[in-house]
Protein backbone atom coordinates (compact mmCIF):
# COMPACT_ATOMS: atom_id res chain seq x y z
CA UNK A 1 0.00 0.00 0.00
CA UNK A 2 1.25 3.44 -1.09
CA UNK A 3 2.01 5.15 1.60
CA UNK A 4 4.11 8.96 1.85
CA UNK A 5 6.77 7.43 4.33
CA UNK A 6 7.19 4.35 2.04
CA UNK A 7 7.33 6.05 -0.95
CA UNK A 8 9.72 8.85 0.31
CA UNK A 9 11.89 5.62 1.52
CA UNK A 10 11.88 4.24 -2.30
CA UNK A 11 12.80 7.30 -4.12
CA UNK A 12 15.94 7.05 -1.40
CA UNK A 13 16.60 3.48 -1.95
CA UNK A 14 16.57 4.35 -5.47
CA UNK A 15 17.66 7.42 -6.32
CA UNK A 16 19.32 8.77 -2.76
CA UNK A 17 22.60 8.91 -1.28
CA UNK A 18 23.74 6.97 1.77
CA UNK A 19 22.08 7.37 4.91
CA UNK A 20 21.72 6.23 8.42
CA UNK A 21 18.40 7.70 9.02
CA UNK A 22 15.79 10.27 7.38
CA UNK A 23 12.34 12.13 8.17
CA UNK A 24 10.07 14.02 6.21
CA UNK A 25 7.33 16.68 6.46
CA UNK A 26 5.15 18.37 4.12
CA UNK A 27 5.02 22.07 3.07
CA UNK A 28 3.18 24.04 5.05
CA UNK A 29 1.67 25.99 1.95
CA UNK A 30 1.69 26.46 -1.55
CA UNK A 31 3.09 23.85 -3.70
CA UNK A 32 1.09 21.95 -6.45
CA UNK A 33 0.72 17.88 -5.52
CA UNK A 34 3.07 15.74 -3.28
CA UNK A 35 5.63 17.72 -2.00
CA UNK A 36 7.98 16.21 0.84
CA UNK A 37 10.96 17.84 2.47
CA UNK A 38 13.38 15.17 3.33
CA UNK A 39 15.97 15.45 5.78
CA UNK A 40 18.78 12.72 5.89
CA UNK A 41 21.40 12.12 8.79
CA UNK A 42 24.43 10.29 6.92
CA UNK A 43 27.50 9.66 9.68
CA UNK A 44 26.63 12.36 11.94
CA UNK A 45 25.61 14.68 9.49
CA UNK A 46 22.51 16.12 8.01
CA UNK A 47 21.44 17.53 4.95
CA UNK A 48 17.95 18.23 2.95
CA UNK A 49 16.57 17.84 -0.58
CA UNK A 50 12.82 18.15 -1.57
CA UNK A 51 10.93 15.18 -3.41
CA UNK A 52 8.08 15.75 -5.63
CA UNK A 53 5.52 12.97 -7.06
CA UNK A 54 3.19 13.33 -9.91
CA UNK A 55 -0.14 12.84 -8.93
CA UNK A 56 -1.93 12.51 -12.29
CA UNK A 57 -1.68 11.02 -15.65
CA UNK A 58 -0.30 13.61 -17.54
CA UNK A 59 3.04 12.81 -17.67
CA UNK A 60 3.90 15.77 -19.86
CA UNK A 61 3.17 18.40 -18.01
CA UNK A 62 5.03 16.64 -14.94
CA UNK A 63 7.97 16.63 -17.29
CA UNK A 64 7.93 20.26 -17.90
CA UNK A 65 8.71 21.51 -14.05
CA UNK A 66 12.21 19.87 -13.63
CA UNK A 67 12.83 20.22 -17.37
CA UNK A 68 12.41 24.17 -16.94
CA UNK A 69 14.23 24.27 -13.50
CA UNK A 70 17.09 24.14 -15.43
CA UNK A 71 16.35 25.60 -18.49
CA UNK A 72 15.91 28.96 -15.82
CA UNK A 73 18.89 28.60 -13.86
CA UNK A 74 21.20 27.85 -16.87
CA UNK A 75 19.82 30.93 -18.53
CA UNK A 76 18.80 33.61 -15.71
CA UNK A 77 19.79 34.58 -12.46
CA UNK A 78 16.40 33.58 -11.42
CA UNK A 79 16.56 31.34 -7.73
CA UNK A 80 15.18 28.05 -8.66
CA UNK A 81 16.39 24.80 -6.29
CA UNK A 82 18.87 22.83 -8.94
CA UNK A 83 17.53 18.89 -9.96
CA UNK A 84 19.68 16.24 -8.45
CA UNK A 85 17.27 13.51 -10.08
CA UNK A 86 14.43 13.22 -12.15
CA UNK A 87 12.34 10.08 -12.97
CA UNK A 88 10.22 9.45 -15.34
CA UNK A 89 9.91 5.82 -15.39
CA UNK A 90 10.87 4.85 -11.64
CA UNK A 91 12.45 1.12 -11.68
CA UNK A 92 10.42 0.76 -7.61
CA UNK A 93 6.39 0.93 -7.19
CA UNK A 94 6.02 4.50 -7.19
CA UNK A 95 4.64 7.62 -9.27
CA UNK A 96 7.33 10.03 -11.51
CA UNK A 97 9.13 11.89 -9.50
CA UNK A 98 11.95 14.46 -9.06
CA UNK A 99 14.43 15.42 -6.21
CA UNK A 100 15.60 18.97 -5.93
CA UNK A 101 17.99 20.74 -3.39
CA UNK A 102 16.70 21.84 -0.44
CA UNK A 103 16.72 25.67 -0.59
CA UNK A 104 16.60 27.80 3.21
CA UNK A 105 13.72 30.06 3.70
CA UNK A 106 10.13 30.79 4.66
CA UNK A 107 7.00 30.57 2.64
CA UNK A 108 6.61 33.63 1.59
CA UNK A 109 2.72 33.52 1.91
CA UNK A 110 2.40 33.57 5.14
CA UNK A 111 4.45 36.37 6.30
CA UNK A 112 3.96 39.02 3.56
CA UNK A 113 1.49 41.00 5.13
CA UNK A 114 3.24 41.11 8.54
CA UNK A 115 6.79 41.33 7.53
CA UNK A 116 8.41 44.98 8.52
CA UNK A 117 7.73 46.93 5.67
CA UNK A 118 11.32 47.94 4.34
CA UNK A 119 11.94 44.03 3.92
CA UNK A 120 7.87 44.07 1.92
CA UNK A 121 9.30 46.63 -0.54
CA UNK A 122 13.27 44.76 -0.97
CA UNK A 123 10.40 41.43 -1.51
CA UNK A 124 8.61 43.05 -4.17
CA UNK A 125 11.43 44.66 -5.65
CA UNK A 126 13.12 41.38 -6.36
CA UNK A 127 10.08 39.83 -7.62
CA UNK A 128 10.19 42.56 -10.26
CA UNK A 129 14.03 42.04 -10.67
CA UNK A 130 12.90 38.20 -11.42
CA UNK A 131 10.26 38.86 -14.07
CA UNK A 132 12.78 41.19 -15.88
CA UNK A 133 15.54 38.94 -15.92
CA UNK A 134 12.77 36.04 -17.28
CA UNK A 135 11.42 38.38 -20.32
CA UNK A 136 14.75 39.62 -20.86
CA UNK A 137 16.51 36.25 -21.53
CA UNK A 138 13.91 33.90 -22.65
CA UNK A 139 11.74 34.37 -25.23
CA UNK A 140 9.31 32.09 -27.77
CA UNK A 141 8.31 32.60 -30.96
CA UNK A 142 4.28 32.65 -30.64
CA UNK A 143 1.91 32.64 -27.83
CA UNK A 144 0.58 29.12 -25.98
CA UNK A 145 1.53 26.44 -22.98
CA UNK A 146 5.12 25.04 -22.60
CA UNK A 147 5.66 21.84 -23.57
CA UNK A 148 8.34 19.12 -24.56
CA UNK A 149 9.24 17.64 -27.91
CA UNK A 150 12.69 15.19 -28.75
CA UNK A 151 13.94 17.20 -24.87
CA UNK A 152 13.02 20.43 -26.66
CA UNK A 153 10.76 23.13 -25.03
CA UNK A 154 8.50 23.72 -27.34
CA UNK A 155 5.08 26.13 -27.29
CA UNK A 156 2.29 23.72 -27.65
CA UNK A 157 -0.87 25.03 -30.00
CA UNK A 158 0.94 27.63 -30.95
CA UNK A 159 -0.48 31.35 -31.90
CA UNK A 160 0.35 34.43 -32.59
CA UNK A 161 -2.74 35.81 -31.44
CA UNK A 162 -2.23 37.09 -27.32
CA UNK A 163 -5.77 38.45 -27.54
CA UNK A 164 -6.90 35.01 -28.16
CA UNK A 165 -5.01 32.86 -26.21
CA UNK A 166 -5.27 35.31 -22.75
CA UNK A 167 -9.20 35.03 -23.39
CA UNK A 168 -9.32 31.39 -23.99
CA UNK A 169 -7.43 30.98 -20.52
CA UNK A 170 -9.90 33.52 -18.87
CA UNK A 171 -13.06 31.37 -20.27
CA UNK A 172 -11.60 28.25 -18.23
CA UNK A 173 -11.30 30.07 -15.26
CA UNK A 174 -15.03 31.61 -16.00
CA UNK A 175 -16.15 27.70 -16.32
CA UNK A 176 -14.19 26.35 -13.60
CA UNK A 177 -16.66 28.41 -11.63
CA UNK A 178 -19.25 26.17 -11.90
CA UNK A 179 -17.42 23.88 -9.58
CA UNK A 180 -16.93 26.86 -6.37
CA UNK A 181 -18.88 28.82 -4.47
CA UNK A 182 -19.51 31.16 -7.13
CA UNK A 183 -21.14 29.16 -10.27
CA UNK A 184 -23.51 32.07 -9.78
CA UNK A 185 -21.19 34.59 -11.50
CA UNK A 186 -20.39 32.84 -14.38
CA UNK A 187 -22.90 34.41 -16.74
CA UNK A 188 -21.56 38.56 -14.83
CA UNK A 189 -18.37 37.48 -15.06
CA UNK A 190 -18.29 36.16 -19.25
CA UNK A 191 -20.61 39.16 -19.79
CA UNK A 192 -17.48 41.26 -18.03
CA UNK A 193 -15.20 39.67 -20.54
CA UNK A 194 -16.67 40.50 -23.60
CA UNK A 195 -17.28 44.18 -22.94
CA UNK A 196 -13.65 44.54 -22.18
CA UNK A 197 -11.51 41.85 -24.49
CA UNK A 198 -10.80 44.28 -27.08
CA UNK A 199 -8.10 46.58 -24.29
CA UNK A 200 -6.17 43.37 -24.62
CA UNK A 201 -3.52 43.64 -27.75
CA UNK A 202 -3.66 40.73 -30.08
CA UNK A 203 0.01 41.20 -30.74
CA UNK A 204 2.98 41.12 -28.33
CA UNK A 205 6.55 39.59 -27.55
CA UNK A 206 5.79 36.30 -26.25
CA UNK A 207 8.23 35.60 -23.16
CA UNK A 208 8.13 33.07 -20.03
CA UNK A 209 5.64 33.61 -17.77
CA UNK A 210 5.59 31.00 -14.47
CA UNK A 211 1.80 31.89 -14.37
CA UNK A 212 1.39 30.78 -11.11
CA UNK A 213 3.97 33.24 -9.48
CA UNK A 214 2.47 34.16 -6.30
CA UNK A 215 3.97 34.21 -2.71
CA UNK A 216 2.79 30.74 -1.30
CA UNK A 217 5.33 29.50 -3.98
CA UNK A 218 8.32 31.22 -2.94
CA UNK A 219 10.38 30.88 -0.15
CA UNK A 220 12.39 33.76 1.59
CA UNK A 221 15.40 35.18 4.20
CA UNK A 222 14.27 38.54 5.93
CA UNK A 223 17.65 39.01 6.53
CA UNK A 224 19.24 38.93 2.99
CA UNK A 225 19.73 41.30 0.21
CA UNK A 226 17.62 39.43 -1.95
CA UNK A 227 15.07 38.02 0.44
CA UNK A 228 13.57 35.69 -1.85
CA UNK A 229 15.19 32.43 -1.98
CA UNK A 230 13.47 30.47 -4.60
CA UNK A 231 10.77 30.63 -6.86
CA UNK A 232 8.99 26.73 -6.96
CA UNK A 233 5.91 25.47 -9.17
CA UNK A 234 6.98 25.73 -12.59
CA UNK A 235 4.49 22.79 -14.43
CA UNK A 236 2.05 26.22 -15.45
CA UNK A 237 4.43 27.99 -17.43
CA UNK A 238 3.17 29.65 -20.90
CA UNK A 239 4.89 31.92 -23.28
CA UNK A 240 2.79 35.18 -22.98
CA UNK A 241 2.60 39.15 -22.95
CA UNK A 242 5.28 40.48 -20.98
CA UNK A 243 2.32 42.77 -19.17
CA UNK A 244 0.15 40.26 -18.41
CA UNK A 245 2.74 38.33 -16.33
CA UNK A 246 3.46 42.28 -14.46
CA UNK A 247 0.06 42.90 -13.42
CA UNK A 248 -0.63 39.32 -12.73
CA UNK A 249 2.43 39.79 -9.91
CA UNK A 250 0.96 43.25 -9.16
CA UNK A 251 -2.13 41.41 -8.05
CA UNK A 252 -1.02 38.42 -6.22
CA UNK A 253 1.70 40.95 -4.24
CA UNK A 254 0.28 43.80 -4.27
CA UNK A 255 -3.62 44.55 -5.36
CA UNK A 256 -5.93 44.00 -2.94
CA UNK A 257 -3.13 42.45 -0.24
CA UNK A 258 -2.63 46.28 1.04
CA UNK A 259 -5.97 48.68 1.63
CA UNK A 260 -4.05 51.61 1.74
CA UNK A 261 -3.44 53.32 -1.85
CA UNK A 262 -0.46 54.77 -0.61
CA UNK A 263 1.27 51.59 0.41
CA UNK A 264 -0.39 49.56 -2.66
CA UNK A 265 1.51 52.63 -4.87
CA UNK A 266 4.32 52.49 -3.31
CA UNK A 267 4.96 48.75 -3.81
CA UNK A 268 3.97 49.27 -7.57
CA UNK A 269 7.13 51.53 -8.32
CA UNK A 270 9.34 49.32 -6.52
CA UNK A 271 7.79 46.25 -8.68
CA UNK A 272 8.48 48.12 -11.91
CA UNK A 273 11.99 49.63 -10.65
CA UNK A 274 12.91 46.01 -9.49
CA UNK A 275 11.79 45.04 -13.83
CA UNK A 276 13.43 48.01 -15.01
CA UNK A 277 16.51 46.55 -13.99
CA UNK A 278 16.46 44.12 -16.87
CA UNK A 279 14.28 45.25 -19.32
CA UNK A 280 12.33 48.82 -20.03
CA UNK A 281 9.23 49.44 -19.12
CA UNK A 282 6.80 52.34 -18.54
CA UNK A 283 2.87 51.67 -16.95
CA UNK A 284 1.29 53.84 -20.07
CA UNK A 285 -2.50 54.81 -20.06
CA UNK A 286 -2.91 51.58 -21.96
CA UNK A 287 -1.21 49.38 -19.47
CA UNK A 288 -3.28 50.79 -16.78
CA UNK A 289 -6.36 49.67 -18.87
CA UNK A 290 -4.93 45.97 -19.80
CA UNK A 291 -3.95 45.86 -15.87
CA UNK A 292 -7.97 46.05 -15.42
CA UNK A 293 -8.30 43.21 -16.89
CA UNK A 294 -5.39 41.19 -16.28
CA UNK A 295 -6.28 41.87 -12.32
CA UNK A 296 -10.17 40.63 -13.02
CA UNK A 297 -8.83 37.47 -14.66
CA UNK A 298 -6.18 36.47 -12.26
CA UNK A 299 -9.16 37.33 -9.50
CA UNK A 300 -11.13 34.66 -11.43
CA UNK A 301 -8.46 32.28 -11.28
CA UNK A 302 -8.12 32.33 -7.52
CA UNK A 303 -12.00 32.02 -7.16
CA UNK A 304 -12.10 29.22 -9.41
CA UNK A 305 -9.26 27.49 -6.97
CA UNK A 306 -11.45 28.58 -3.67
CA UNK A 307 -11.89 25.24 -2.45
CA UNK A 308 -8.80 23.63 -3.01
CA UNK A 309 -7.58 27.27 -1.21
CA UNK A 310 -9.51 26.82 2.00
CA UNK A 311 -10.43 22.84 2.64
CA UNK A 312 -8.89 23.35 5.55
CA UNK A 313 -10.07 26.40 7.06
CA UNK A 314 -12.84 27.25 9.37
CA UNK A 315 -16.66 27.40 7.82
CA UNK A 316 -16.07 31.23 9.10
CA UNK A 317 -12.76 32.09 7.74
CA UNK A 318 -14.16 30.17 4.27
CA UNK A 319 -17.60 32.65 4.49
CA UNK A 320 -15.62 35.92 4.80
CA UNK A 321 -13.12 34.88 2.26
CA UNK A 322 -16.42 34.11 0.13
CA UNK A 323 -17.51 37.26 0.55
CA UNK A 324 -14.66 39.05 0.04
CA UNK A 325 -13.95 37.57 -3.15
CA UNK A 326 -17.05 38.82 -3.86
CA UNK A 327 -16.96 41.94 -3.14
CA UNK A 328 -13.84 42.32 -5.26
CA UNK A 329 -15.97 40.61 -8.16
CA UNK A 330 -18.10 43.81 -8.05
CA UNK A 331 -15.25 45.91 -7.76
CA UNK A 332 -12.97 45.25 -10.25
CA UNK A 333 -15.65 44.28 -12.86
CA UNK A 334 -17.13 47.49 -12.42
CA UNK A 335 -14.33 49.32 -13.20
CA UNK A 336 -13.68 47.42 -16.45
CA UNK A 337 -12.79 49.49 -19.19
CA UNK A 338 -14.26 49.17 -22.56
CA UNK A 339 -12.74 49.48 -25.92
Amino acid sequence: MSTPERDVRAVLEESGPDYDDFSFERPTAGHQGEVFLVSLVHAGDEYEVVVKFQTDADDAAFAIEPYLHEYVADRTDVPVPRILVYKSEPELDVPPYFVTERVEGQNLAESLAAIDPAVRARVVEQAGRILGAMHAEIAFEGFGRLGLADDRLVVQDLTWDWRQFFRDIVEAYVANLADSPFDDLQDQANSYLDDAIEVIPTQGVPRLVHDDFRPANMLFDRAAAEPITTVLDWQFALAGDPAYHIARTDFLFIDPAFEDEGTRADLRERLYAGYREHREFEPDADYERQRTVYHFATLLWRMAGFDAAFAEQSGLAQARAEARFRQQFDAIGGSLPEA
